[in-house]
């Protein structure tokens, strides 16, 4: 049995959940506390289930803006989550990385609550890790990439266990696993576009010069959007060989992540620099600044 109890009072938003098993009973609180502004975005990404809430990873904790409109941060945590990745099957559960308030680094740690509280799974190697760039494979979550210190690692356990698959000459900015095959992945770096088809072991160029963001369509693994030097933002739909130049006005913004809705393909996030919000809801035709 769920019973939810919202009450809006002092400017909180509270949920208690009680959930009854046969054996087991579980009280949560979560606190969604209105927000006024994004704080140095360091990860974006769109609910599994709902593409109408966004997740914004930031220096200073975990936010969610819901209907293009409403801001929240989930919880009074102030920690830096500079990597952070959503399980694509399942909306509760959210991975991140980076620095707890106190100083430091995080390790990998994991939210099964939709990011109201955390536990640690991991240091990583070498760790405790902090990694800025990560991401889960869509077709097996257990699968899960992590750059820290020059060194790409993976795990096939979900965090439990990583091992080291490569080194990288060039730091990597943003991670992408194809939706269809776990050792598919993309990698964004100053260097340019790279693409590795033997889960990070070797890597080849797809586009050269500075690529800032990148993103798979999950329902089409050749349709990829960057943000590049050379394109500005781009999309190819041949998996990176063709690239063509989307059309929106970001003014002297650059973006630095971009999320599709898993629900909706069509509906596209992205988050620039300084922290504004677009959307777009024709397949990257056409943007709106939202916030």
């Amino acid at each position: 049995m769920l019973v939810v109890v919202l009450l809006i009072g002092s400017g909180l938003i509270w949920l208690n959940t009680t959930t009854k098993g046969s054996n087991t009973q579980k009280h949560v609180n979560q606190e969604l506390i209105p927000a006024d502004a994004i704080t140095h975005g360091h990860g974006l990404s769109v609910d599994v289930n709902d593409p109408n809430k966004l997740y914004i990873a930031t220096h200073h904790g975990l936010m969610v803006l819901v209907n293009d409109k409403d801001l929240y941060s989930l919880s009074n945590k102030k920690d830096d989550y500079m990597g952070f990745s959503p399980n694509p099957t399942n909306p509760q559960i959210l991975y991140s990385s980076g620095h707890p308030e106190s100083g430091g680094n995080i390790g990998f740690q994991r939210s099964q609550d939709g990011g109201y509280t955390w536990e640690k799974i991991s240091d990583g190697v070498n760790g405790p890790v902090d990694f800025h760039a990560m991401a889960v494979s869509p077709s097996n979550p257990k699968v899960i990439y992590g750059w820290y210190k020059g060194a790409l690692q993976r795990t096939n356990d979900e965090g439990r266990n990583w091992n080291i698959v490569s080194m990288t000459s060039s730091p990597i900015v943003n991670l992408a696993v194809d939706p269809k095959n776990e050792n598919i992945l993309y990698a964004a770096s100053p260097q340019g576009l790279m693409i590795s088809k033997n889960a990070g072991r070797d890597w080849i160029t797809v586009l050269e010069g500075y690529v800032s963001a990148i993103a798979i369509n999950p329902a089409d693994s050749n349709e990829i959007i960057t943000y590049s030097e050379k394109h500005q933002l781009a999309r190819s739909n041949d998996g990176g060989e063709n690239w063509e130049t989307l059309q929106i006005e970001l003014g002297d913004e650059s973006p630095l992540y971009i999320s599709y809705s898993a629900q909706e393909s069509k509906i596209i996030y992205l988050l620039t620099e300084k922290n504004s919000i677009y959307k777009s809801t024709d397949s990257a035709k056409s943007w709106e600044k939202i916030r």
